[in-house]
């Protein structure tokens, strides 16, 4: 097919958007060079925190290592975000300026209020997901955390915090729900933040040394009490559970990364109560669940929906133990959802 010719109007504007686009990015370059004055030579670093334009760099190396520097981006920098190692320049009163990012590892992203991606760190070595006996767990939750990490290549734990309020009532749900999880090779530990006092427990200092690590979960289950422990002299307020309503309050505003005392990183992401993926296709959420991974493309059908279609893998994966009746509901739901999202943001659009 031929290329659509434009015409002279519709290149009018498009060198109109590309010139104002330059202009806003030179602009943005003389505010730095003016702000930051003589920059030194480059200097590796790894970016600790993030503040709209600006971010904290601790410089891995030259005369200021270990210390952190407020710098600015250049203007050609794509996004960057808390565990980027980057290259950057010092300026004039301890600023400085990012002029190159290094390659990452991997990248964890979540969708906005807005159905945009939003990246919320980078170069972890495992994301911890906590949960705990209240607020009470849920397949579909767990599964959304567990279905962002496979997506991303990231290792996750299972960590139930809060042991001390397992009961006769609650705990053969809780153990029913961590079973499963064991049984597809996820790590599952058991820990109580309150009942170690100031120090981390044994279980999560064992999972932190030596490791950059981010613990996700939704709010109240304790991950800002678990850090709390991690690191003792910072001032991490900790929220409490909502008594009217057993939901979290958010305690966290931005992404940041602490070095532990007892060896590793840690990257402290903000309170997230839903973890969206309607940004992702139905195959990389089939990617996501470990079991229907090698089922792709084995149903008897190529456009199959996995909806009680005829020949699915799915369903005969169920009917003979492989994959749970938990975890496929939890599936249909998550398609559903995602399904729904998109033809609202279709409308909205």
């Amino acid at each position: 097919m031929a290329k659509r010719r434009l015409n002279k109007q519709q290149q009018w504007r498009i060198q109109k958007i590309q010139g104002e686009r330059a202009a806003r990015a030179s602009r943005k370059e003389k505010a730095i060079e003016a702000e930051a004055g003589e920059l030194g030579p480059e200097i590796e670093g790894l970016v600790i925190a993030h503040y709209g334009q600006q971010l904290d760099v601790e410089a891995l190396d030259g005369d200021g290592q270990g210390q952190v520097f407020r710098c600015f981006v250049r203007a050609n920098i794509d996004s960057l975000v808390t565990g980027d190692r980057v290259v950057w320049r010092q300026g004039k009163n301890d600023a400085g300026v990012i002029v190159a990012r290094c390659e990452r590892n991997n990248l964890l992203q979540r969708p906005d209020n807005f159905g945009a991606l939003k990246p919320v760190a980078a170069n972890i070595d495992h994301i911890v997901l906590v949960i705990a006996p209240e607020p009470e767990p849920h397949d579909n939750l767990v599964d959304r955390y567990l279905v962002a990490a496979e997506s991303s290549d990231i290792p996750a734990v299972l960590l139930l915090n809060k042991t001390d309020l397992l009961t006769d009532a609650n705990r053969p749900a809780i153990d029913a729900l961590l079973a499963r999880y064991e049984r597809l090779g996820y790590q599952v530990v058991r820990t109580s933040a309150t009942e170690s006092g100031k120090q981390p427990s044994p279980e999560v200092s064992a999972l932190v040394q030596g490791q950059t690590t981010v613990f996700v979960g939704q709010s109240g289950v304790g991950k800002s009490s678990i850090i709390q422990t991690l690191m003792p002299e910072e001032a991490i307020r900790v929220g409490d559970v909502s008594a009217s309503t057993g939901k979290g309050r958010h305690t966290t505003t931005t992404a940041r990364l602490f070095h532990l005392p007892i060896g590793g990183d840690l990257i402290d992401s903000p309170g997230i109560r839903e973890f969206g993926l309607w940004h992702m296709t139905p195959g990389e959420i089939e990617y996501g669940f470990r079991e229907i991974r090698p089922l792709i493309g084995t149903c008897k059908f190529r456009n199959c929906r996995h909806q009680g279609d005829p020949g699915c893998a799915l369903d005969a994966a169920a009917a003979d133990g492989r994959i749970s009746p938990e975890r496929l509901k939890s599936f249909h739901r998550i398609l559903a959802d995602m399904a729904e999202q998109q033809a609202r943001g279709l409308t909205l659009g």
